[in-house]
């Protein structure tokens, strides 16, 4: 005997406010909810409950239940609907995705490629290029921070201090066809501050590299000089790489200070909260704009 379903009840069934967490039997009962209403329901409309339910599940679960359900969860018409209905479009709208589910996913979970960027780990996932005077050490912030839940930093001694990260783009899932062809913003951060009672100077340098680690395009401002008796908040350095061309496999991030007086202990520029983000949707007040 047939089970009849409706689309209310397998929305019942995949309630996109459950765990991501999927048992075995729960997995079960869900396939046979689909089984069911794949026998019933006209695709399209099929299409149509597919697209109301969470990308996750529709991966997980869905794509499994049969041959013409695995199409449509395949197709990119069906991610590219997602980004239609949710308002996530490229950056360039000139560049369209070549695979629309790797770009939706990517544009929906931005996050942070830089390992440890506030200190909290120590200097774990750093490498030390420049380790002088009384060397890189972490601490608490002696000032502030806009963001509360950021309560460390890395502090710079008397003689330079530079650390750095090297992002494998595919490692991280920016695959070679997805980066040249996309081009996606990639946005920079990072948060430094002086002591009040000590004069200090603060450096950056982000690299794109091809390939072989040559650069492509290179973000080095002017290094920035504190005062002594300087009373300055934090400050946020930020540059979006954009139009940068093909070839981008990995990011190079460097960055540090020191101290302006030679003293010993940890007197130079603090440091913390970096970030570097892959960006390949159009931000939604820029879609606004337009």
């Amino acid at each position: 005997m047939k089970r009849n379903f409706s689309g209310s009840t397998l929305r019942k069934r995949m309630d996109p406010s459950e765990s991501d967490q999927i048992d075995s039997r729960d997995f079960e009962n869900r396939i046979d909810a689909c089984t069911a209403l794949q026998s019933d329901v006209p695709l399209a409309m099929v299409e149509e409950i597919l697209l109301n339910l969470p990308a996750h599940q529709v991966v997980r679960v869905c794509r499994l239940v049969c041959r013409e359900w695995k199409e449509l969860v395949d197709s990119a018409s069906h991610w590219r609907e997602r980004c239609r209905r949710e308002g996530i479009q490229p950056c360039d709208a000139s560049r369209t995705p070549e695979d629309w589910r790797l770009f939706y996913f990517l544009a929906k979970n931005p996050r942070n490629l830089l390992k440890n960027p506030s200190a909290d780990d120590g200097l774990q996932g750093w490498n030390l290029i420049q380790n002088g005077g009384d060397r890189w050490e972490a601490h608490g912030n002696r000032r502030a921070f806009p963001d509360n839940t950021v309560t460390k930093c890395f502090v710079t001694s008397y003689m330079l201090c530079l650390k750095r990260q090297l992002i494998d783009l595919e490692k991280e899932g920016y695959n070679a066809a997805f980066m040249d062809q996309l081009q996606p913003h990639i946005k920079i951060s990072d948060w430094y501050t002086a002591r009040s009672d000590c004069g200090s100077k603060y450096q950056i340098c982000v690299e794109l590299l091809d390939r072989r680690k040559n650069p492509i395009r290179t973000f080095q401002p002017e290094k920035v000089t504190f005062d002594y008796g300087n009373s300055e908040p934090w400050c946020q350095m930020t540059h979006a790489f954009k139009e940068y061309g093909p070839g981008v496999r990995f990011i190079r991030f460097t960055h540090g200070g020191k101290d302006r007086q030679f003293w010993a202990g940890h007197y130079g520029i603090r440091i913390t909260n970096s970030s570097v983000e892959i960006c390949p949707a159009a931000e939604r007040h820029e879609l606004l704009l337009r």
